[in-house]
């Protein structure tokens, strides 16, 4: 399975569908799967810009017609009547395949996603032409509870998109990134899965993304990583 890890900086306004558009474009033939961070259409730092911003699915039919010649994993947010969420899709063989809607909204700090988006209910997996997949956004990854849900789905691949700020620097890296990978590699031997973590780079209101996306093993190895702060976008065989 080849899958294209897509180390974006998105812009806090809609260009981006057409950016992912071009993305797709360009990897479509050398990639079984291409996936972009968390809230990848629509940039980060949102606020009241998400009423006027937010996507509806039925405005996404160009991701889906993409998706006949690669499988597609973007973030976005979405809106439905009154109610948006940061949503997770994967799209596959010209349809929308599944949606996760991210159920641990953090809100605290410099985080106000509870502000302004209605949290998820439920983790569920689903089949897609590479096997069970589970997709997560973010902060779901952190709590115990979802790992045990992980654990009991017993997916193949779990997916996790993020947009991690960069904090807690000290002489060894990055405190932040020492986190997440404890957390992703005890995830991916616990359950089996390998895991494709994607996160932006960029900055937004003060905010820099650190990037350092990667793929890892079911024994928690890392078998793939890119760059820290680089915009890139690269395929690997799994």
């Amino acid at each position: 399975m080849r899958v294209s890890l897509a180390q974006i900086s998105p812009k806090l306004n809609r260009s981006n569908l057409e950016t992912i558009i071009s993305y797709v474009d360009e990897f479509k033939d050398e990639s079984d799967l291409i996936v972009f961070p968390e809230l990848s259409l629509n940039g980060y730092m949102l606020q009241d810009k998400l009423f006027e911003d937010a996507w509806s699915i039925d405005e996404l039919k160009e991701l889906s017609i993409a998706s006949r010649h690669v499988d597609i994993v973007v973030g976005a947010a979405l809106r439905d009547k009154d109610n948006f969420t940061n949503s997770a899709l994967y799209f596959s063989d010209g349809k929308l395949l599944s949606k996760h809607d991210k159920v641990h909204l953090p809100n605290y700090g410099m985080f106000e996603e509870a502000r302004y988006f209605e949290a998820g209910d439920i983790f569920e997996s689903f089949q897609s032409s590479y096997g069970k997949i589970s997709m997560l956004v973010c902060e779901d990854l952190w709590h115990q509870s979802v790992h045990d849900d992980l654990i009991k789905e017993n997916p193949d691949l779990i997916i996790a998109l993020v947009a991690s700020p960069a904090r807690g620097f000290n002489d060894n890296g990055l405190e932040i990134e020492d986190k997440w990978l404890d957390i992703i590699k005890t995830i991916s031997k616990d359950c089996s899965s390998k895991i494709v973590f994607v996160n932006r780079v960029g900055f937004e209101d003060g905010l820099g993304f650190w990037g350092g996306s990667c793929i890892v093993d079911e024994n928690s190895n890392i078998i793939h990583k890119l760059p820290h702060y680089e915009k890139i976008v690269k395929t690997f065989n799994i």
